[in-house]
């Protein structure tokens, strides 16, 4: 979960964290900015060495002012893999899964007022992204525990907790407290199917034949919203909950409701990017929110994360971090053809890093990971495929944001 431009300069109003960006344009009306950052890296993990695309992006903020203290913004971002596709895949998506050059990661319209607030339309960060986000300030390995990326590690676009679609969201602040309330208005359907390695053409097609191995789903609407209170300069507070409803369709005629829910809190002292100690924490309950490494979906789970920092005055930027997500045992909903009530699912590491500033904007770092999951399973093939995007590793980089 990395902290991105695009939330930053939409967001700003409402939150402590800043960043630069190059003006392309401005009038007494309108300005056009572009930011964002390129990335990439060296990653050993899996038993594989590679260079690999570290999320980079590229986006373009439109202010415009409007009458009565109103002002209109848009904001399109696009990911950018600047290093060619890579077959590795290993944990949170240290490389995006698109294949394309550009793909499409915010796009989003709004207006705002210093006193009414803000409204935004489009595809935005989440309300629950700002209970979780100021612990994911890893280059490489973000946290997983958070309940932000759903679905193996997608980018909780379709519950609205990560880069959701379709959003509606409000923001505004009184005094210490910032709000933020949002609503995912659509309707999406899609198969799924309780065998390994399928397409979704396929999954489909074992569906309409009454297969009771696949299942359709009917993801509805979302609703989400946040709370932030400013403690002091240096302690802030977040809690927050979001909720959603679909209902699973079996081929062999059986429907069932299931409520996605993911509520939490979370603590943070101090400025990740200014010299001195910070540290964040945040802890959340969900239920049938994530699924595990193989796609089921997990009934009931709780997610920690945390992270340790200190800027030196030469610098050098330092941090440790811990996440863990624990789902236990019976935690696949039933039935589930695939499912054995003693499999385990304990996504857990920690990371140490080293960041140096060799400029402002421009990082080289390194990053290590030590992984303490487990995913024991009374099935060696279904534990092997669980704990193949988990390892251990390290990371060489250099970051350059615009």
């Amino acid at each position: 979960m990395k902290r991105t431009l695009a939330a930053t300069l939409i967001a700003g109003l409402f939150t402590s964290y800043t960043v630069d960006a190059i003006e392309i344009y401005k009038d007494e009306t309108n300005s056009v900015t572009v930011g964002g950052f390129i990335d990439a890296r060296i990653i050993n993990t899996q038993g594989q060495t590679e260079v690999v695309n570290g999320a980079s992006r590229i986006n373009f903020d439109f202010k415009r002012q409007l009458q009565n203290g109103w002002h209109a913004f848009a904001l399109l971002e696009w990911g950018v893999n600047p290093v060619g596709s890579s077959d590795i895949i290993y944990n949170n998506r240290f490389e995006s899964i698109q294949d394309e050059f550009l793909y499409n990661r915010l796009g989003y319209v709004g207006i705002k007022h210093d006193d009414y607030g803000q409204i935004t339309l489009g595809k935005q960060w989440g309300a629950w992204y700002d209970v979780v986000y100021n612990t994911n300030f890893s280059l490489v390995w973000d946290g997983n525990a958070a309940g932000v990326y759903t679905y193996n590690k997608d980018d909780g676009a379709v519950n609205g907790t990560g880069r959701g679609d379709k959003v509606l969201q409000y923001r505004n602040k009184w005094g210490k407290f910032h709000v933020a309330l949002q609503a995912q208005l659509k309707s999406d359907d899609f198969y799924t199917c309780d065998i390994a390695d399928i397409s979704r053409s396929s999954c489909e097609v074992l569906w309409n034949q009454g297969n009771n191995a696949a299942q359709k789903v009917e993801f509805n609407s979302t609703y989400g919203a946040a709370l932030t209170y400013f403690a002091t300069d240096n302690l802030k507070l977040t809690a927050g909950v979001n909720r959603g409803q679909f209902d699973v369709l079996y081929a062999g005629g059986r429907n069932q409701s299931v409520t996605d829910l993911i509520y939490g809190a979370g603590i943070t002292y101090g400025d990740f990017y200014k010299p001195g100690w910070y540290a964040s924490a945040n802890i959340n309950k969900n239920e049938n929110h994530d699924t595990d490494n193989i796609g089921r979906l997990i009934k009931d789970a709780v997610g920690l994360e945390s992270i340790l920092s200190y800027r030196f005055d030469n610098n050098l930027r330092t941090f440790v971090a811990y996440n863990v997500f624990d789902a236990g045992d019976d935690y696949v909903i039933q039935p589930n053809f695939n499912a054995d009530p003693e499999d385990v699912f304990k996504r857990q590491f920690a990371v140490l890093g080293a960041h140096y500033f060799m400029g402002k904007d421009t990082i080289l770092y390194i990053e290590a990971r030590k992984d303490f999951s487990d995913f024991s399973s009374n099935d060696a093939e279904q534990e092997a495929q669980m704990s193949q995007t988990e390892d251990d590793g390290i990371a060489i980089g250099f970051n350059y944001t615009l």
